[in-house]
């Protein structure tokens, strides 16, 4: 089967990344071939750098994503593989290994050894005209997609905009809500202790967190658990849940580690806590599931003077998120 394919990492299938796929698809009919999406496991930058920067998707998220954008064909490279290979020879293995005829390149793309593959860069000796030819030497046709109507868009912009705390921006970039998600661990329960009962979320950890402070979510659902889900706000596993979710270390407390802690309002029967006993009163979340999407920040992590005092701040997110709810 023949493809119209194009290249990328892809991080986040931002708009950038859907508009450069809606063309994919486009020529793919026109052309009466199948679509692909050329990608690699890992960021390239790990290996021409020995560092990559934190992630907008982790590798399940991103290829989901790149499924749901209705490409039909997702080939994923060993980027330790192909990076010393040259623009040409690389085109060679799309020709030979994934029968890619037309190949389409964004505005700011460059890859190939020389060029510092999926590294977008203005100093590239190479022009769109050189790969054109070397595609037409190994039978490839390369066309070109211009920079979208909606403006130039990148991985790199999105993550400051997440570090700096700009999620509307952020969200409005990405075209859909930034999520994270993880398993219920047991944390230091001081959201129990002070009467608002958190889920801590472990997050992989090339995951990119958000800067410090506390967000307004919206919980997706835990573990597509129907039990768990169903009693959570008394809710469905489809429900708007809106929470409250605090990215920090918790310096009232003193404490170092970075930790993500989803408050479920009204949560329904107590919560994971260890001051019960009474399994009846107790909603166990420990070993499941749950994603979260971030929709608004509501403040900067701040330390308190006393827990009584950090108890009032949260009372009054909890009420500012009553009022967007």
């Amino acid at each position: 089967m023949a493809y119209s394919a194009t290249i990328g990492f892809f991080d986040g299938v931002h708009i950038g990344h859907r508009y450069l796929i809606d063309q994919l698809l486009q020529t793919a009919q026109t052309n009466g071939t199948s679509s692909a999406i050329i990608t690699f496991a890992t960021h390239p930058r790990l290996l021409t750098k020995g560092e990559q920067p934190p992630l907008l998707t982790t590798y399940d998220e991103r290829i989901e994503l790149l499924r749901q954008t209705g490409v039909k064909q997702i080939f994923c490279f060993d980027f330790a593989v192909v990076k010393d290979m040259t623009a040409k020879e690389f085109m060679q293995v799309l020709v030979s290994q994934c029968q890619v005829t037309t190949l389409l390149m964004g505005y700011d793309h460059r890859f190939g050894a020389s060029e510092q593959c999926l590294e977008h860069s203005n100093t590239s000796s190479m022009n769109f005209d050189q790969y054109r030819q070397l595609g037409a030497e190994v039978g490839l046709e390369v066309l070109q997609i211009g920079q979208s109507p909606q403006g130039a868009v990148s991985s790199t912009q999105i993550r400051r905009a997440l570090e700096e705390g700009r999620i509307a921006q952020a969200n409005e970039m990405l075209g859909y809500a930034y999520s994270l998600s993880g398993e219920v661990v047991h944390g230091r329960h001081i959201g129990t202790d002070l009467g608002f009962p958190t889920a801590n979320i472990q997050v992989a950890k090339e995951k990119l967190l958000p800067k410090h402070g506390v967000y307004i979510g919206r919980l997706i659902n835990v573990n597509a658990n129907d039990n768990v889900n169903a009693n959570v706000n008394g809710a469905s596993e489809h429900s708007d849940i809106r929470v409250l979710v605090n990215i920090g270390t918790n310096p009232t407390f003193g404490k170092n580690e970075t930790t993500v802690e989803v408050h479920i309002p009204n949560w329904g029967l107590r919560g994971a806590s260890k001051h019960t006993n009474n399994e009846n009163e107790r909603l166990e979340l420990y070993g499941e599931h749950l994603t979260v999407e971030l929709t608004a920040f509501v403040r900067d992590e701040q330390r308190f003077d006393s827990p009584e005092a950090l108890q009032a701040q949260i009372q009054k997110d909890l009420a500012y998120l009553r009022t967007i709810s």
